[in-house]
């Protein structure tokens, strides 16, 4: 049998047939032909070229995070690739739609695992591999025995990979542990910097080529603020920094006697950022629409629940300090492009835990036009007919989904801080990306109201929505946070007869209820994060995930249309 590093793969040459061709799904970013490239100015597709390149060194950092196997597995399967294995080609295809060599599906309960006796650990490579959690908090108690107050900042913060150091844990600092991918990055950004047109870009590039070369959280700050000022640039380029994958770090938070201890020390607990980076051109069209669903903000604001106990990140008698953009994608990496169960169609950033919004700055959204516009609407069709009454096929439409998203990504600027949001621990996570659901549903009458949407794309919102909520596998906790909150909203939505099924267990909607429901929620995750109770966040997280036959019977007819478990992207840049 052949292997590769020592490594022998788990899946046969027709198993990865069957998943690479008939399970996959191809993401097709923008060609080098496109109008919106080609109406670029030089200087612009110039900067371009070199923002891709950084983004692709970018990915190396990301791989390096994830997993302490998978450079030179991948340089494994690239050889033997290009030397005709066919084996090798398969799974090397698989390996760049997980971006790793192993990872959720979003299906199967269990991680893919593409080599045998080769899984990813709780605490990725953040951390040793072999560092168990028992054993992370017994050296941490340790360690404040020992008064390492500093050391165990830096361990428990965001922005550090850690290693052992003798019978302790020690902490090195991104630009350190990535030095020479970061400065490789920062001398493209810089280049780029010196080719694009616009001042605005420009300034930004140069700030963030500086952030990769200093082991200075200001200079991310000052980075972050840059690049959420910019609103009328022709071209994006964002380097991510979100903190899901990290499983972890938030369980000191759930250890009683740590917790007390870090409560004393006043030290701030925050899972690692896993690394991204995209680059592509900004939609004017697009970015219009997101614009006037901004201009609400001020309003939702007042009618989040318990505003009298928080003081809110959206000011109502204030500007708000978020730009927003849709953006034709030419390159995704890293985080990006680590496709284990789905893509990634929009985000709000910087989040609330980086120094930038804690001093005062803004957030950017950036929304994905090539991750929404890929879909299969033979295999939709099929799921409407299969799932759906027919009176309400009507209201399904994808571009619906288009605005639930912008209703997400504006809820996670509504509502309690970053103090709040990370106290939940582990379920973190699962709570704020809960909280950005509800907001976008709860409010969603109101755009009516403010003529930005008519009263039949309301329909469609919820109709889509819900749609989407049916699942195809029960979710892993904490891991697949998305289905996790799907499972919550859906059961929620159940219980209050917003959604019903017949005796052909067709869905139908009583729209009426939709949005008091999923108020209801926003109202139970909201007094979460002001519990700061990870114990209260656990229970309502169980109390709202049952999965009975009737799930069941959804997962099984999802497996009989056929299932797309992955995810192909296809660039050209």
């Amino acid at each position: 049998m052949t292997t590769y590093n020592g490594y022998e793969l788990n899946y046969s040459i027709e198993e990865l047939k069957k998943m690479t061709t008939e399970e996959m799904t191809d993401v097709t970013l923008l060609p080098e032909d496109a109008t919106a490239y080609k109406a670029l100015e030089e200087g612009d597709k110039k900067a371009l070229k070199h923002l891709v390149a950084a983004a692709k060194i970018l990915n190396n950092v990301a791989l390096k995070q994830d997993n302490p196997h998978n450079l030179a597995q991948k340089e494994a399967l690239t050889t033997a690739a290009h030397a005709g294995d066919e084996h090798a080609i398969l799974a090397l295809k698989l390996f760049n739609s997980l971006n790793g060599v192993s990872g959720l599906n979003g299906i199967d309960p269990e991680p893919i695992n593409i080599f045998k006796n080769l899984t990813t650990p709780k605490g990725k490579n953040f951390y040793p591999a072999d560092l168990s959690e028992q054993e992370f908090h017994n050296i941490l108690l340790q360690m404040f025995k020992d008064n390492q107050i500093e050391e165990i900042k830096k361990i428990l913060s965001a922005r550090t990979m850690v290693v052992r150091d003798g019978t302790k844990l020690k902490a090195i600092d991104y630009t350190e542990y990535f030095k020479d991918e970061f400065s490789e990055m920062a001398n493209e950004l810089e280049v780029a910097a010196h080719y694009c047109t616009n001042a605005l870009f420009k300034e930004y590039l140069s700030w963030q080529a500086q952030a990769l070369l200093q082991n200075n959280e200001d200079m991310d700050m000052l980075a972050d603020k840059h690049w959420a000022m910019m609103q009328d640039t022709p071209l994006e380029f964002t380097l991510s920094r979100e903190n899901y994958d990290d499983e972890m770090t938030s369980t000191v938070l759930e250890n009683p006697e740590l917790a007390t201890l870090i409560k004393q020390h006043n030290i701030e607990v925050i899972a690692k950022d896993m690394l991204g980076a995209r680059a592509g051109i900004v939609n004017k069209q697009g970015t219009k629409l997101l614009l006037e669903f901004k201009d609400t903000m001020p309003k939702l604001c007042k009618m989040m629940p318990y505003t009298d106990k928080y003081e809110q990140n959206i000011k109502a008698d204030s500007e708000v300090k978020q730009t927003m953009v849709d953006v034709d994608l030419v390159c995704l990496s890293g985080d990006y492009a680590q496709c284990r169960g789905g893509m990634t169609l929009a985000q709000n950033l910087p989040n609330n835990d980086k120094l930038a919004i804690k001093t005062g700055g803004g957030r950017r959204n950036v929304y994905h036009r090539q991750v929404r516009q890929s879909k299969d609407d033979e295999r939709t069709k099929k799921m409407l007919d299969a799932f759906l009454a027919p009176e309400f096929h009507q209201y399904y439409n994808p571009e619906a989904d288009h605005i639930f998203v912008i209703g997400h990504e504006n809820g996670h600027s509504l509502g309690p801080s970053s103090e709040y949001q990370n106290s939940p621990g582990i379920c973190k996570s699962i709570i704020e990306e809960n909280k950005a659901d509800t907001v976008s549903i709860s409010f969603m009458p109101e755009y009516v109201k403010q003529n930005i949407i008519t009263a039949e794309q309301l329909k469609e919102v919820y109709t889509t929505w819900i749609f989407r909520l049916l699942l195809r596998a029960k979710p892993v906790f904490p891991t697949e946070t998305y289905k996790i909150i799907d499972l919550i909203e859906f059961n929620t939505l159940l219980k209050h007869g917003a959604i019903t099924f017949d005796e052909n267990k067709l869905i139908h909607i009583d729209f009426d209820k939709v949005s008091p429901a999923a108020y209801e929620i926003l109202t139970k995750v909201i007094d979460i994060q002001l519990s700061k109770s990870p114990e209260k966040a656990r229970r309502y997280i169980t109390e709202n995930t049952s999965w009975t036959e009737l799930h069941e019977y959804i997962a099984a007819t999802h497996k009989k249309l056929g299932l797309k478990k992955y995810k192909n992207i296809v660039s050209f840049f």
